[in-house]
C-alpha cells in the first residue's frame, strides 16, 4: 500500500493535515534549530516530518500504526537524523534532554497524552501540539470562567498554555467536525505554586472540582476544615471555580 491508497483508521483517530499553509505556520510558530532534537507525535503521512528533518539536529517519530510506519519508512527512511518508532505514544519514554515535542494529536487521547508529557518535563523544553479547540480552551482558561477546571489548573502548574492560532476542520482529512488549536505549553522550570506536597495539592483540586458548583468548605470537608480554610483568607462559602492556582496552593500549604 502506497500513501495515495491509504485509509485512516477512525478507531485511531487519524485525521491528516493537508492544508499547506497550516503547515508552513505550524513550521514557523515551532521555530526549530539544527540544535534542536525534536520528538514529533503521530507523524502520520509526513507532511510535518520531512521539514523538521531538515531543520533539526535529530527527529524521533513515534506511530502507531504499523501501516503508517511501514510506508515512513519507506518514503522517509534515509533522512540520517530521522528515527522511526512504532509503538503507542502513551507507552513512550523521552531521553533525550531538552527536547523540543510536535504533535497533531487523536481528540481522544489528548488529555492521557498531555498528562504523560508533563510528567516527562523534565526532559522537554516546550510542547506544541494541535488539539480540539474545545480542549484548547478548557487548557487556557482562567477562574470564573465555564471552561476552567481541574485539568486546566493541572496544566497551568506545570507550563505556560498559549493558543498560537486556530485551525479550520477543513484543514484536515477526513475533516473533523469541530475546529482545532494549535497550542505551545512553555515547560515551567518551577512550578506555578509552590506546594509543600504536591500530590495533595490535587487532591484539594479534584475533589474541589469533583462538586464545582459547592461551596469550598462542602468539597474539601475532611481534606481542609473550614478554620484552616478561614486562616488562609479565602471564604468557606467560595466556590472552587472563583479559586486560584495561588488559592488552591494556599489551602494545601494550610493542612
Amino acid at each position: 500500500m502506497n500513501i495515495a491508497e491509504f485509509y485512516p483508521r477512525k478507531s485511531l483517530g487519524q485525521n491528516f493535515l493537508i492544508d499547506d499553509n497550516i503547515k508552513v505556520k505550524i513550521i514557523q510558530a515551532c521555530n526549530v534549530s539544527s540544535e534542536e532534537f525534536v520528538l514529533e507525535i503521530g507523524p502520520g503521512k509526513g507532511a510535518l516530518t520531512q521539514e523538521l528533518v531538515k531543520l533539526a539536529k535529530g527527529v524521533v517519530a513515534v506511530e502507531k500504526d504499523v501501516r503508517l510506519f511501514q510506508m515512513l519508512c519507506q518514503t522517509l527512511g534515509g533522512y540520517l537524523n530521522l528515527s522511526l518508532v512504532n509503538q503507542d505514544i502513551l507507552t513512550y519514554r523521552i531521553s533525550q534532554s531538552n527536547t523540543k515535542v510536535i504533535g497533531n494529536i487523536p481528540y481522544n487521547i489528548s488529555s492521557p497524552l498531555i498528562e504523560h508529557l508533563l510528567m516527562q518535563k523534565d526532559k522537554i523544553s516546550v510542547i506544541y501540539l494541535t488539539l480540539q479547540k474545545e480542549l484548547a480552551e478548557r487548557i487556557i482558561a482562567k477562574p470564573r470562567t465555564k471552561a476552567y477546571s481541574s485539568f486546566s489548573i493541572f496544566v497551568q502548574y506545570h507550563s505556560v498554555p498559549t493558543i498560537k492560532f486556530i485551525i479550520k476542520r477543513g484543514s484536515f482529512r477526513p475533516r473533523p467536525k469541530v475546529d482545532s488549536a494549535f497550542v505551545e505549553f512553555v515547560i515551567r522550570k518551577t512550578p506555578a505554586v509552590t506546594v509543600k506536597d504536591e500530590e495533595f495539592f490535587f487532591k484539594i483540586v479534584r475533589a474541589a472540582f469533583g462538586q464545582r458548583r459547592k461551596m469550598i468548605s462542602n468539597t474539601l470537608k475532611g481534606l481542609v476544615d473550614q478554620e484552616k480554610i478561614c486562616q488562609t483568607g479565602i471564604s468557606p462559602s467560595i466556590r472552587p471555580e472563583d479559586l486560584s492556582l495561588d488559592d488552591f496552593g494556599r489551602l494545601a500549604n494550610s493542612s
